[in-house]
């Protein structure tokens, strides 16, 4: 098992960033002017937009214990008590291709809602470096974060939402909080991550009390793991280590690893873009929801 006393495993792929391809990207402005985040490096010209057609969608600010918290939710417009399916963001905050998922599941007919529960350390779609975000994001204790998590659910709830058919997605460290998640609250029925970290930097013990290895027994909800073979933070013999995990404690869950797909493989703005993984994956969360009674 692989791991770091300091830097997260999600971090360490995002830093070792994929080399680029021969896709267009945008200049910097036109990059901030679109909604993107400049964290991530070069952002493409290609990257999918999906519209708004048929859809309610917007942002929204959601009352939490210590402030009010942004978010981007869409759903169907003619769709009576859609199901409440919760997007964890990658490290760089509620940016437009977390919006743009947000969208993609709507059109699936799903209620689906972004919170920005990094709120209270500021705009972090605005932030430029990498380095920068890092403390910020490590900052972010795992208790706040199942908090503000509930007050989605519960915004949802009372905007129509059915929360008896409760998902939750995540990419990268909002791949992380899916397991989190998923651990904690009993009424999720099912969980999608798109390479969450699995083991914790020793120095976040304080504030992250358990890893998703550490939470396997936990586990209220079936999660399927989407994870690339060659994500340099994230080794195949880590998810093998939580897959035993897991089986050892009688969970439901399941992997699929895409050879030669790197961390962020499904991020279509960046340079990781894998088509192919990118495509199959969204199928098999498609899947996977459909299975559990959270999609139709």
């Amino acid at each position: 098992m692989s791991g770091s006393d300091h830097i997260a495993s999600d971090l360490i792929g995002l830093l070792r960033r994929a080399k680029l391809s021969r896709r267009r990207f945008m200049t910097t402005s036109a990059a901030a002017a679109a909604g993107y985040t400049l964290a991530a490096g070069p952002v493409s010209a290609e990257s999918i937009i999906t519209d708004a057609k048929g859809l309610d969608a917007g942002a929204v600010e959601i009352g939490t214990s210590d402030g009010t918290m942004p978010a981007y939710f869409a759903k169907p417009a003619s769709v009576k008590n859609p199901p409440v399916i919760l997007v964890a963001m990658e490290v760089f905050g509620l940016h437009e291709y977390i919006k743009d998922v947000v969208r993609r599941l709507a059109k699936l007919g799903a209620f689906a809602i972004a919170p920005d529960y990094y709120f209270r350390l500021g705009d972090l779609a605005k932030i430029s470096d990498i380095q920068t975000l890092i403390p910020l994001v490590n900052s972010k204790p795992d208790a706040q974060l199942i908090s503000d998590l509930d007050a989605t659910v519960s915004w949802a709830k009372s905007q129509g939402g059915d929360t008896s058919r409760l998902g939750i997605v995540g990419f990268c460290r909002g791949g992380r909080t899916v397991w989190v998640y998923c651990a904690t609250n009993p009424n999720v029925k099912a969980g999608v991550a798109f390479y969450g970290s699995l083991v914790d930097p020793a120095a976040q013990k304080a504030i992250w009390p358990k890893s998703p290895i550490e939470l396997a027994s936990e586990m209220k909800a079936p999660v399927l793991g989407l994870y690339g073979g060659a994500d340099q933070g994230i080794p195949a013999e880590q998810v093998e280590t939580m897959k035993a995990a897991l089986a050892v404690a009688g969970k439901m869950a399941e992997f699929k690893i895409y050879p030669g797909a790197p961390h962020g493989f499904h991020a279509d703005y960046r340079p990781s873009y894998t088509p192919a993984a990118a495509e199959d994956a969204w199928k098999q969360m498609m899947s996977w929801f459909k299975r559990w009674a959270v999609l139709s």
